[in-house]
């Protein structure tokens, strides 16, 4: 079992919202892609509500790897100091159901590096202590519409301790004007900690979806949390703060932040490519490991 920071770490990154008990899904690859299920899958797309098709299309892509990036900062509570800056991105792809209503399955991985509150300069070291990226291989994510309201089912680690996390809420929506979906997703963390404390932690993502051709960053999040500092900067609480945006290529990746991740975590630059390598990394084959 972890210590108490893998799940300080962990908690930070549960994609989007917690979320329901994965069901039990086939085997998707794309040596599998045939004309028929193509055309079967683009027909269950073209069947979803308008607002979980865009939501799927916004957070996933319709084919093509997709990468959200992420700028913000952490701040000391209840001062307001900034402590450090926070960069880092995720890649991700989808695939939809042949039947209409079945789940929807986002494949993603995901790292975000800590920075100097002045320089922007990736850390290392703080204080003598190593400073580690957040870096999860991979996370499973199966999408479900309910009731107006949006589902997301989260399979990620390693085995024996693969999680799966269970929604209790799902993510509202509501449409600001005629041009832009706005996607609430409210996580309230409680669970206990192998040390016999508890972890307790608030989190809140706002995602932003304009209409094509209104708006020059059509895909936009907020995030904020309240919780524990990070592992490495001691006790105490604070203030997390993201804005996210898309880009639909490495190339469009802030220059920095490439030029890192291609010399420190070449990996996430693709999200992974199908279940198969998903049991792979849960098994800790041929793969890096998750952060912590």
């Amino acid at each position: 079992m972890r210590h108490s920071s893998s799940h300080v770490r962990r908690s930070i990154l549960i994609a989007c919202t917690a979320a329901a008990i994965m069901t039990t899904m086939p085997a998707l690859s794309e040596r599998q892609a045939t004309p028929a299920t193509a055309q079967a899958t683009a027909d269950s797309r073209a069947a979803a509500p308008e607002e979980f098709r865009m939501w799927i299309d916004a957070r996933a892509g319709t084919g093509a790897p997709v990468h959200w990036v992420s700028e913000g900062g952490i701040y000391e509570y209840p001062s307001g100091k900034k402590l450090f800056g926070m960069i880092g991105f995720d890649s991700s792809r989808v695939f939809w159901p042949k039947k209409p209503g079945d789940p929807v399955i986002h494949l993603t991985r995901k790292t975000y590096a800590y920075t100097d509150p002045v320089t922007g300069e990736i850390l290392t070291e703080y204080n003598g202590r190593k400073v580690e990226p957040i870096a999860y291989p991979y996370q499973m994510i199966s999408y479900r519409y309910e009731n107006g309201r949006i589902y997301g089912d989260v399979e990620q680690g390693v085995a024996p301790a693969i999680q799966k996390i269970e929604a209790k809420t799902g993510m509202t929506w509501r449409w600001m004007g005629k041009d832009t979906l706005a996607i609430t997703a409210p996580v309230f963390l409680d669970f206990p900690l192998p040390n016999g404390g508890r972890y307790e932690a608030w989190e809140n993502y706002d995602f932003f979806i304009h209409r094509p051709g209104t708006n020059d960053e059509p895909y936009q999040m907020a995030w904020q949390r309240y919780g524990a500092l990070p592992p490495f900067a001691g006790k105490g609480q604070a203030i997390y703060h993201l804005l996210s945006w898309r880009v639909d290529s490495n190339a469009e990746l802030p220059k920095r932040l490439r030029e890192w991740a291609e010399k420190e975590k070449p990996m996430w630059l693709n999200p992974p490519r199908d279940i198969d390598e998903i049991r792979a990394l849960q098994q800790g084959q041929a793969m890096e490991g998750w952060a912590g």
